[in-house]
């Protein structure tokens, strides 16, 4: 019994140990210290920076091209055009041969005039040497003074005739002139309307050709009045400058000087009518065309500018995150003076120099950390 007893003891403490060997083995290893929450990386934008700029103050509308000068060259005597001497849409001088209407008629009418100029100063010379004679006759008696006065009479009628007939002569060698029609002015031609052969007449209502002076031309176009005062103001201490746009409202196509201020407001519209000028030596304006007219009042200097996407709009105003050294944002309020090509002049809240979120504000809050994208990368909206 006492054996039995020591043999259980035994096994019971053989248990144990392997018990404990085996919990030593297959137990769990302590729990170690959890690690600090790895920093946030921050919300991906992309950065400007705000730049001191000269930025022009300016008035925008809509403009029609108009030749510095248009004619419709018309006849200025009747005949048939026996010959076109110009190419359609040809650049001319002033003075250059265009048409010839037939001058055979003015010149047959240049030379009965000259002709009947010479048979009264035939006869004035004859007059004259008989009122020669009689004078001498009438001193002696032989004569009356009647027929002195009747002859000094008939003298004075033919001084009177060749003056006519020096007019005569004058008003047909202008009719010749005329047969030969000419440009009026520099410019480039039009369509030809007419033909050879046709006949025309000075009381046509329709031209032969057209022709527009290209160098310099106006531009035209209008601005609300409330501006009539401040331009007037700005005008009074040199020409404005003027820009003409392209359809894109971004080709520059050329520049040029206010010259012509409307002497009245258009009062069912409300608008005052201005006119510009340009040398167009490079012709890229043209009569008729619509450009984006921008009249430059004034120019700021060195104002604070940023992209125009930079400024968001808030319930309470306009704003923008500018960017701490430690990488947070701050919201802050701003003031915009214009936004012209992109690109919004500030008037308060950010100073030159200073880093801003151009893209991905709509992560943002204020304090939030950033990361600046690479560029080319962008950023999130």
């Amino acid at each position: 019994m006492k054996k039995a007893a020591i043999v259980a003891t035994t096994v019971l403490a053989l248990s144990a140990a392997g018990s404990v060997a085996y919990l030593s083995r297959h137990s769990a290893p302590a729990a170690e210290a959890p690690a600090p929450p790895p920093a946030s990386p921050g919300v991906p934008v992309t950065a400007g920076t705000v730049t001191a700029a000269d930025m022009p103050v300016l008035l925008s509308a809509i403009g029609t091209v108009q030749a510095f000068n248009n004619v419709t060259i018309k006849s200025r005597v009747d005949g048939q055009i026996v010959k076109i001497v110009f190419n359609e849409g040809q650049d001319v001088k002033a003075g250059t041969p265009l048409l010839q209407i037939d001058p055979r008629p003015y010149q047959a009418a240049l030379e009965q005039a000259q002709a009947t100029r010479e048979k009264d100063q035939a006869q004035l010379a004859m007059a004259q040497a008989d009122l020669a004679r009689w004078s001498e006759l009438v001193a002696s008696g032989y004569k009356s003074r009647q027929t002195l006065e009747q002859t000094q009479a008939q003298a004075a009628q033919l001084h009177a005739s060749i003056k006519g007939d020096e007019a005569q002569i004058n008003n047909a060698r202008l009719n010749l002139e005329y047969a030969e029609i000419r440009a009026p002015i520099d410019g480039r031609l039009g369509a030809r309307l007419i033909d050879v052969g046709n006949m025309v007449r000075a009381t046509d209502a329709a031209g032969l050709v057209t022709i527009a002076q290209l160098k310099p031309i106006f531009v035209s176009f209008t601005v609300p009045q409330e501006h009539l005062h401040k331009i007037r103001e700005k005008q009074a201490g040199g020409p404005l400058l003027v820009q003409a746009f392209g359809g894109d409202n971004k080709t520059l196509l050329s520049e040029g000087k206010l010259t012509v201020i409307d002497n009245a407001v258009d009062q069912p519209t409300g608008t005052i009518r201005l006119k510009a000028s340009f040398a167009n030596s490079d012709e890229r304006l043209w009569p008729g065309e619509f450009v984006n007219v921008r009249l430059v009042l004034m120019t700021r200097k060195g104002v604070p500018t940023v992209p125009a996407q930079t400024v968001q709009a808030g319930p309470s105003g306009s704003y923008a995150y500018v960017i701490k050294p430690d990488s947070t944002v701050e919201r802050r309020p701003v003031e915009i003076t214009t936004v012209q090509d992109g690109v919004a002049v500030i008037a308060k809240g950010l100073s030159p120099g200073e880093q801003v979120v151009v893209e991905g504000q709509y992560r943002l809050t204020n304090g939030a950390r950033v990361r600046v994208a690479q560029p080319g990368t962008g950023a999130a909206g």
